[in-house]
């Protein structure tokens, strides 16, 4: 089965051929730099299948706990491994719309440089660069906690839980969470570093310091290419003598709320997340007008693929907090966000409480609603920070492995509802 401009047909190898040999030469005709594809025939393509044959669509994105067939067939899921088969299928059709996820061909050594270090109270801050994939340097801020004295053995040092920590749309992108910027409420990678933890905060592209055209280097959405340089920054942080590397969270606002989410989906060693302003389903985006998820930093085959089209669009974000179960997330989503609508975050956690209670891990899943417009205010960002002490910080192995392993059992039998 392949997609053509959202809907499903059947076509044969040699009609799959000639059409996009016909998308090709289209794309040509309208290729501006010589040798270089351009970004509407890269993003107008036929979406990649993540295998031979495209994944199941989904009509109602809400009913997770039913999977179907490559014949539509539906059935109910009982099990972990029915939820494995819908979570292979959701990943498969984020990719629809994101582009497929990178393999080996893009890894490289990371080959860190620091240019700057910088003594702060009660951390260390270093500006510094890796290389993504060949030819492509993130420059990210890597925030390192003061060591306490008496707290670990001469000579060594204590191994912390470790987060990354993704900025909103603005123009500093790294340095806001950092601390650089003017927004006391946008510091968490500072707020957290002095709580103990390693922090580590990267440019999306086109951010801050970071110019790169994913389009021009093959990508479908510039969201892909945030996710792999995402998954590229915990590299770094696992391999840092500093940081626990079983202790690996996320948190982010706005769009470092939803990229904590997207990368989160694709790296099961993030093993909590939190997202600020970050969702709402689909339908419930300014009512359904997709086109602020559409442009080139984001995903133009929501445009150019699913026609802006809510009910054509093959994931949406109850999916997405579903593909995370049993890892513990939180969502801060303000009652007054002009930008995703609360009714829509209730939604989606709402949808994704099946599949937690399935890893008996409803505690897991949870949700704060504060009267507030756009914004990640101080109590809010307390409530992040209590969550990852609680779920990376100060959880015992036991609950770690829980958190990270489907098939171990779960430690906390309490089951509370953690939604707000």
């Amino acid at each position: 089965m392949a997609i053509i401009g959202g809907n499903r047909r059947t076509v044969t190898p040699r009609t799959t051929a000639r059409l996009l040999a016909a998308l090709c030469a289209i794309a040509i005709a309208h290729t501006d730099v010589p040798g270089v594809r351009s970004s509407r025939e890269i993003v107008a393509a036929e979406p990649a299948p993540a295998g031979d044959v495209a994944p199941p669509f989904y009509a109602d994105k809400s009913r997770l706990l039913v999977v179907r067939d490559n014949q539509s067939r539906e059935r109910p899921i009982r099990s972990k491994p029915d939820w494995a088969e819908r979570r292979a299928h959701i990943l498969a059709n984020m990719q629809q719309v994101m582009g497929p996820l990178p393999g080996p061909e893009r890894r490289c050594p990371l080959d860190v440089k620091v240019s700057e270090e910088v003594a702060e109270q009660g951390y260390l801050r270093r500006k510094l660069s890796f290389a993504a994939e060949p030819g492509d340097r993130v420059p990210a801020y890597l925030l390192l906690p003061a060591d306490e004295p008496g707290n670990s053995p001469a000579g060594e040092r204590p191994r912390r839980p470790a987060v990354l920590c993704l900025h909103q749309t603005h123009r500093l992108g790294k340095g806001e969470p950092t601390g650089l910027g003017d927004d006391p409420n946008k510091k968490y990678a500072q707020e957290l570093a002095r709580r103990g933890y390693v922090a580590l905060a990267v440019d999306y592209p086109n951010f801050g310091e970071y110019q790169f055209d994913p389009y021009a280097h093959g990508y479908a959405s510039a969201t892909m290419k945030g996710i792999w340089n995402h998954i590229r920054a915990v590299d770094l942080l696992v391999s840092l003598d500093e940081v626990d590397a079983q202790r690996v969270g996320a948190i982010g606002h706005s769009l470092g709320g939803h990229n904590s989410l997207f990368v989160a989906a694709f790296d099961e060693r993030i093993r909590a997340v939190v997202s600020s302003c970050g969702f709402c389903s689909f339908p419930r985006y300014y009512d359904g007008n997709l086109a602020g998820w559409s442009h080139a930093g984001y995903m133009p085959r929501i445009r150019d693929v699913y026609e802006l089209d809510p009910t054509k669009l093959p994931f949406d974000f109850t999916e997405v907090l579903a593909v995370l179960a049993p890892r513990p997330f939180l969502a801060i989503a303000p009652e007054r966000d002009a930008n995703f609508a609360v009714r829509g975050v209730r939604e989606c956690v709402t949808a994704a409480r099946p599949v937690y209670e399935l890893f008996g891990a409803a505690d897991r899943l949870a949700a704060s609603y504060p009267d507030c417009e756009h914004d990640f205010p101080p109590a809010e960002r307390e409530r992040a920070y209590a969550w990852f002490d609680r779920w990376l910080r100060d959880a015992g192995p036991a609950e770690v492995k829980a958190a990270d392993d489907p098939d171990a059992d779960d430690p906390d039998t309490a089951n509370q509802d953690g939604a707000r």
